[in-house]
């Protein structure tokens, strides 16, 4: 696949945009509390970070996550039906039972899903329409993060009371019967802040058969008095969804007769989560801090497995309780953080099939199993001024994680005695542990008051997940999987020149053990793959105008013979993986709240297999937003998606002998309206 280079054209052209005009400068006050689990100022950072903040969020008003995280570099959302969805952060997209396991998906730095039992869907666990931040890192940071923080790091950050002093109520219309109805309620003392917020949505659905109901909440309580400062959260979400599958048949997604049917109206998803977790902080003086949050996580989830023609029930839980323990000691030169994270976890899941497919897919119970987790880890990090220049951090983290199974059934075969090739195995009872270390070590120098230079060399892991462990095929009675490993270096300019920001990455990764499922249905870890690219965000403010842009333009490739296919897979692009991606958005906005925005989202075309014989040919969309203000408590917006009416599938897919596709949904028009009290 060539890279698209009007496409790089058009970022060189924003860029060339930095000498127009008279300008204003621009915030770089950022402080970003990701990137090194402590406070720091983005242009003070030895590594990536990306960022959303509350007024881009508001002005997105999201209906899926993928319409907000379009907008940053490296990564890519890929949206399922409904709330569903699969991600991508220098990487392919990645499936299969533990490939979320390559990310750490976080609020206030918490995983969502306890460690070892991911959810592809866990995004939709975090209050993502209402948070305060949202901030990525991009490639791996085991080191501050530890397993699953492989390819990346997405943490919604919760808002603080004390910075919240109004409360509000909106509520939002749309087609197929959407509406989302949101509310804060914000109470402040001088040492107690409470703010409790929420929405509910519901979605008939664009395919037929289809939409979700979904209600989030969320309660913090906020303390501080002198050296002390306590901040409590409640988090609960659920969803009801009923799901549309895949429509088959080479881009039936332009077939206007074909398009919104659903071939799967059993399937649904239902899921509920909830976390209570406290950030105690006591802050001695200006150089030594010490925090300990402790925390309790729980999730239940039933889905059909509609992308399988025999159709499973599966139902899993996990509940957790664990403890992140941070201290901070600046000696002036010399900035030194330690911790130790704990976590343990108990883990559910059962799958159940109705009626028989074959004698190699029986009904039943196919797996019934708990796993109890424990996950010990010490980590370190040294920041040293070497120079007014130049600043230097090395980092270090040991991860001990082990799985206790139990099978509640016979062990073997579940299929009928004398069957052979039977499509489920269940393993004995078994204790799996892993030692894992990490690295990171990275440069930040100062070429100006304004420019910086940024280097890192950082590792990442993920231990196997349970499912990759003990939801066995084909026979297979123990899979014995190492836990995958990556080795990063990046080199990035990040800066400003009057109103011009940029920053400008470039990266290369190789992974080994990748785990996968072979063409013998055989859970293995032999994989290699590298992933190389150049990652840039822009903006530009002129006045009340404004300009923002992000790219990506990478390769990923197997390294190795991957015993994916039938054929020869080496050095072949991986399936999923466009090699060009990125968004632009030219707006403006006054200083009373009127706006107006047009956005154009940019997917390249990617690979649907291995072999890299089938391929999407990728889209480009535009996004109209605009709003304003009636008065000081009042204010209206709508947001068309999809202006152009382009026919575009936002999930390309080849399986089972067949092209398959998620369905782009045509032009909607989505309008709010506001009330701030």
């Amino acid at each position: 696949m060539n890279c698209n280079f009007s496409y790089l054209a058009l970022m060189l052209a924003l860029a060339s945009l930095s000498g127009l005009g008279q300008t204003q400068e621009p915030s770089t006050d950022k402080i970003t509390v990701t990137a090194t689990r402590a406070s720091n100022n983005v242009m003070d950072i030895g590594s990536n970070i990306s960022w959303l903040d509350d007024e881009s969020l508001r002005l997105i008003e999201q209906q899926h996550i993928n319409q907000a995280l379009v907008r940053i570099p490296g990564g890519w959302i890929s949206r399922g039906n409904g709330q569903e969805h699969l991600t991508a952060i220098r990487s392919p997209v990645l499936t299969g039972s533990g490939g979320c396991g390559a990310f750490f998906i976080a609020q206030d730095g918490i995983s969502l899903r306890a460690p070892g039992f991911c959810n592809v869907n866990q995004l939709f666990d975090a209050n993502t329409e209402q948070a305060s931040s949202i901030e990525v890192l991009r490639g791996p940071a085991s080191t501050m993060y530890g397993s699953n923080a492989e390819h990346g790091v997405i943490n919604v950050l919760t808002p603080n009371p004390f910075d919240t002093a109004q409360s509000s109520l909106s509520l939002s219309i749309g087609p197929h019967d959407y509406s989302r109805g949101m509310f804060s309620l914000s109470k402040n003392s001088e040492l107690h802040g409470f703010l409790l917020y929420g929405n509910v949505t519901k979605d008939g659905g664009y395919l037929h058969d289809s939409g979700f109901e979904q209600q989030k909440i969320n309660l913090i309580h906020q303390y501080q008095d002198g050296k002390w400062q306590v901040k409590n959260v409640l988090a609960a979400t659920n969803i009801n969804q009923e799901t549309a599958g895949f429509i088959s048949g080479f881009e039936v997604y332009k077939d206007s007769a074909i398009k919104r049917q659903n071939p799967n109206p059993e399937a649904f998803r239902d899921s509920q989560s909830m976390r209570i977790y406290s950030q105690i902080s006591y802050v001695e003086n200006d150089s030594t801090s010490l925090t300990i949050t402790p925390y309790v996580r729980w999730t239940d989830m039933q889905f059909l497995q509609h992308f399988v023609p025999w159709q499973p029930l599966e139902e899993n839980s996990q509940a957790s309780v664990g403890a992140q323990l941070q201290f901070q000691k600046d000696y002036g030169d010399l900035m030194w953080l330690s911790g130790f994270d704990v976590d343990y976890s108990n883990g559910k899941l059962t799958e159940t099939q109705t009626e028989d497919f074959s004698p190699t897919l029986p009904a039943g119970i196919h797996y019934d199993y708990k796993v109890n987790a424990s996950v010990y880890s010490p980590f370190a990090q040294l920041q040293w001024s070497a120079t007014r220049l130049l600043s230097l951090s090395a980092g270090i983290r040991y991860e001990r994680t082990k799985y206790d199974y139990n099978n509640n059934l016979s062990a073997g075969s579940a299929c009928a005695l004398g069957i052979e090739n039977c499509r489920f195995t269940r393993p004995e009872d078994q204790i799996v542990d892993y030692h894992q270390w990490s690295y990171q070590i990275n440069a930040n120098y100062a070429l100006s008051n304004n420019k910086r230079l940024y280097a890192q060399y950082s590792t990442g892991y993920r231990a196997p997940q349970a499912t990759e462990l003990f939801r066995l095929q084909a026979g297979q009675t123990v899979a014995e999987l190492d836990a995958e490993n990556v080795d990063s270096v990046e080199l990035g300019l990040r800066g400003q020149a009057q109103a011009f920001f940029y920053d400008v990455t470039v990266f290369s990764m190789q992974k080994d053990n990748f785990i996968f499922q072979d063409t013998d249905r055989q859970n293995i870890s032999n994989g290699e793959t590298s992933h190389r690219g150049i990652e840039l965000a822009l903006s530009y403010q002129w006045q009340h105008f404004y300009a923002s842009a992000n790219g990506t333009f990478a390769k990923h490739r197997y390294d190795s013979n991957l015993r994916l296919s039938q054929t020869n897979i080496q050095d072949n692009e991986i399936d999923t993986a466009p090699q060009h991606m990125g968004s632009l958005q030219l707006g403006w906005r006054s200083d009373s709240g009127e706006f107006i925005e047009l956005e154009w989202v940019h997917q390249g075309n990617y690979y649907l297999d291995p072999e890299n014989s089938a391929e999407y040919r990728g889209h480009n969309l535009l996004n109209l937003r605009t709003g304003w203000a009636l008065n000081e408590r009042l204010d209206i917006s709508a947001r068309v998606t999809n202006l152009t009416d382009e026919d575009y599938a936002e999930r390309a897919d080849f399986g089972f002998g067949s092209y398959r596709y998620f369905v782009g949904e045509p032009r909607a028009v989505y309008v709010s309206v506001g009330y701030r009290y």
